[in-house]
């Protein structure tokens, strides 16, 4: 079928609207008519210069929207349904079986190269041009994404499906790190490096958890000021001197039994770290950083750093229960979001990227 899909031809390029054939879904495949996709920070390797990520490719893994047509083989989704998409995983290994699909061995070949493990393009030009359409299992820059059982979630159809695609990574990443990785519970203290999507849904978990002390670190103002309304019970600007003292100080002197770092900065999540108290734990959810220093001595004090992936979440069990808070008004993530025609991608990254928006989410 014919789509409409946001190409990225190169790792310097803009993005051009493109009309593209997309295959019919195969044997465990699902077409999703897109209502709206969130742009996440993790769509930014497509811009990393050399072959992770083959060119020219669709990003976008933060899709929602409706159920077109489902290949063979595929029970428990049907036509008609709304679905978000989420990250993909194989289902078989000892990870998923163990309810961690995160932690999938396939995570990188299903979901960070966008092609299909069989090698066969799903998408051409009309000319011919093969387009890398697998990104995350979905690339949902486009009017329409080819999806699997295994990264489709059904929700309910009374919910603004447009808005629902951030929970398939970011929101999700964020709020399932806080509530299943790390485990935050009532009177517990949390210190949130990074006030984007990812940290801004930590610090509404958080509060949903009763954390008592809720820190939220950024550099900009908005989003600091955005924090204290949904959940940080203090900000701090990431400029300021002796962010860990200030912290430790907000936490009784001792630190704070969790922080949580969404920038991958290494002098930032060593000041994570410095951060804690004796028997805390930091978890890691950023991208990009080559490798870290950390004063061996907070550690063998008895700190952990823990590597998160996708908040150790199961989305088909996790994205029901955030909508369910958002019903009640306990996690409102469509505060995050600013929406932007498919069209205006390449002003939806650079405001993104310079942080003037916290969540784009584009619509077809």
């Amino acid at each position: 079928m014919q789509i409409n899909a946001a190409v990225l031809r190169a790792a310097d390029a803009p993005y051009t609207i493109e009309s593209l054939d997309l295959a019919d879904p195969g044997s465990g495949e699902v077409l999703v008519k897109i209502a709206g996709t969130g742009m996440c920070h993790t769509d930014m390797l497509g811009r990393v210069p050399g072959d992770l990520v083959g060119k020219p490719v669709v990003l976008g893994h933060e899709g929602s929207g409706v159920v077109e047509a489902v290949g063979p083989d595929v029970t428990g989704i049907t036509v008609g349904d709304h679905v978000v998409m989420s990250f993909d995983s194989c289902g078989t290994c000892d990870n998923c079986r163990a309810a961690n699909p995160g932690a999938c061995p396939q995570m990188m070949a299903l979901n960070m190269l966008a092609m299909p493990l069989d090698g066969r393009p799903r998408a051409t030009t009309g000319d011919g041009e093969a387009v890398h359409t697998r990104w995350f299992g979905q690339s949902s820059f486009a009017s329409h994404a080819l999806g699997t059982v295994r990264n489709v979630v059904p929700v309910s159809r009374d919910v603004p499906i447009e808005q629902l695609g951030p929970l398939g990574c970011g929101i999700q990443t964020g709020a399932g790190s806080v509530l299943i990785s790390l485990g935050v519970r009532a009177g517990d203290s949390i210190a949130v490096f990074g006030a984007g999507a990812v940290g801004l849904a930590a610090v509404m978990a958080a509060r949903v958890a009763g954390a008592t002390t809720i820190v939220a670190v950024d550099l900009h103002e908005s989003r600091l000021d955005l924090a204290r309304e949904l959940g940080a019970t203090h900000v701090l600007n990431g400029a300021d001197d002796d962010i860990a003292g200030q912290i430790r100080a907000l936490a009784g002197g001792e630190g704070v039994q969790y922080s949580f770092d969404t920038t991958a900065v290494p002098a930032v999540v060593a000041t994570a770290v410095a951060s804690l108290r004796t028997t805390g734990v930091c978890g890691l959810v950023g991208v990009g950083a080559a490798e870290y220093t950390l004063d061996a001595n907070l550690l063998l004090m008895g700190r952990t750093v823990k590597g998160i992936i996708e908040g150790d979440a199961v989305p088909q069990t996790f994205i029901p229960k955030l909508i369910e808070l958002w019903r009640q008004d306990r996690f409102p993530f469509d505060r995050l979001i600013t929406t932007y025609p498919l069209d205006q991608i390449n002003q939806a990254e650079q405001d993104t990227t310079s942080g003037k928006v916290v969540k784009p989410v584009l619509i077809p």
